[in-house]
């Protein structure tokens, strides 16, 4: 077997039109077609190839804890960390929040991967990494 890429990444939400507005207006990302499941979702466009899949699904585990750089995430990138790191501040993300705080983020200009990361959640605590080639 040979993995050409990744095609997509599911995540269970729990109100579909609070986290739609999420990835589309904090994210920035379009919202593509989706097959007439008998379950409440959306479908992102990431990338070129790459798709976010959201399912409403009541039986679900969620994250109830403070964000957490080594915990399950799934990371995108991004052209310009810094416009980027102001376009989130503009939308209430601060790097002093308290730790239980939705809306806390993580900076790393400098991380040890060797690029500059930012992490932040979504509206229902998955962790997001937003990084770039360079500062």
């Amino acid at each position: 077997m040979e993995i050409a890429a990744i095609h997509h990444v599911s995540l269970t939400v729990t109100d579909l039109e609070r986290s739609r507005a999420f990835y589309r207006d904090v994210l920035g990302l379009a919202e593509i077609a989706r097959p007439p499941f008998d379950f409440p979702g959306a479908w992102f466009q990431i990338g070129a190839a790459q798709q976010l899949h959201l399912i409403v699904h009541t039986n679900s585990t969620f994250r109830g804890k403070p964000l957490d750089t080594r915990d399950l995430h799934f990371a995108v990138r991004v052209e310009n960390y810094q416009s980027t790191l102001e376009f989130l501040r503009a939308k209430g993300f601060r790097e002093d929040a308290d730790a239980a705080d939705p809306l806390r983020m993580i900076v790393r200009p400098h991380a040890t991967a060797g690029f500059p990361q930012i992490y932040i959640l979504d509206p229902d605590r998955h962790i997001i990494e937003i990084n770039a080639g360079k500062l």
